[in-house]
């Protein structure tokens, strides 16, 4: 992904959302503040992290809370850093369309470990595995969204009504995340119907036991996958269900390609930890989904309102800083009402009735 020609100049009618200014942007006609430096310096520290993170897994072990604090606040750091850098290189608009991405990003994966955990119950994933299971998704998943975020920046510079697409497909997601929020059903995942599952099983043998971390053995001289490789082809394509959302919602805060690898990339890195951390915590995010689904549909309103915005010009935009002020909102909101609901509950559970 790392720019191969002279910047080029954005024709007004495709000037990407928050868009510093017009003047240089990378081959794919994003502006950008992704120089040729930038890109393999950032790539090279994350194929880094990810070889120290395969390099302390190697060896299967059960995840002490401890340990996952320490490794989340690490990868929380890096990208919090990294934002002071986009910061003070690149101005505070840019800083802003940064840590609101990140921010949308990170939200929005806290909603994935919630599928993510069902689909290792699902596979009935021995602990000590489970993390190296999120590992090896998490190196698929970045690959994937980086095909398709240089494939939505691919559309934003040659389709005009890009930004429109985007807007109907986060609003769309909304409906349908809003819809799973007031089911209140419990959800399960049988890997038998899923249908990546499906389709692996019927090209390839698959043994019934795990192998430890191994995703192949050989068995009565013959290459057969074991569980854990239909638990890392069921987690990619989750996540490849996610990216559709995820990278449009990212767009809707910074036409920046750099930048939406960025916040994917970080936001990705954390999950292995962060689920260890959540993992006990998660249910009571009970008002999760209802956040999200408002910030879905507020992004994908926003996308709506630039393309209108470039087809009339006296239809409003709204702006970045408010938009964060909006996402940290609606988060605080619902953060606080399932805490409320949660601890509302243990009373009435502890409260004998007269």
């Amino acid at each position: 992904m790392t720019p191969l020609a002279p910047p080029l100049v954005v024709p007004s009618s495709v000037t990407p959302l928050g868009a510093a200014d017009p003047a240089v942007v990378d081959p794919l006609g994003v502006s950008s503040v992704g120089t040729p430096l930038a890109w393999a310096l950032t790539i090279g520290a994350i194929v880094a992290l990810l070889l120290l993170d395969l390099a302390l897994t190697r060896r299967p072990h059960e995840v002490s809370m401890r340990e996952a604090v320490a490794w989340s606040a690490f990868y929380v750091a890096i990208p919090l850093g990294f934002g002071v850098w986009v910061w003070s290189a690149h101005g505070s608009e840019r800083g802003v369309e940064y840590y609101t991405g990140y921010l949308v990003e990170k939200s929005l994966s806290i909603d994935n470990l919630f599928i993510f955990m069902l689909l290792l119950a699902g596979f009935a994933v021995p602990r000590r595995l489970q993390q190296r299971a999120l590992l090896i998704g998490v190196a698929g998943a970045l690959v994937l969204r980086g095909v398709l975020i240089a494939l939505g920046a691919q559309l934003i510079s040659s389709v005009a009504w890009a930004f429109l697409l985007f807007g109907a497909v986060l609003l769309g997601t909304a409906v349908t995340v809003l819809r799973d929020a007031l089911s209140h059903g419990n959800q399960v995942v049988d890997p038998g119907s899923l249908r990546s599952v499906r389709l692996v099983r019927r090209l390839w043998p698959v043994t019934e036991e795990y192998a430890g971390p191994r995703l192949t053995v050989r068995r009565a001289g013959r290459r057969a996958l074991t569980p854990m490789a239909l638990v890392v082809v069921a987690l990619l394509g989750t996540d490849l269900v996610f990216a559709i959302d995820s990278v449009p919602a990212v767009y809707g805060i910074t036409g920046d390609a750099y930048l939406v690898f960025a916040t994917n990339a970080f936001a990705l890195l954390g999950l292995r930890a962060l689920y260890f951390v959540l993992e006990g915590a998660l249910s009571t995010l009970r008002h999760l989904g209802f956040g999200l689904a408002g910030i879905l549909a507020f992004i994908g309103a926003k996308l709506v309102l630039h393309w209108a915005h470039g087809v009339w010009s006296w239809v409003p935009e709204i702006p970045t800083l408010p938009s964060l002020a909006v996402i940290l909102g609606i988060l605080a909101l619902v953060t606080a009402t399932s805490l409320r609901a949660d601890r509302r509950e243990r009373t009435d559970a502890v409260t004998p009735v007269s």
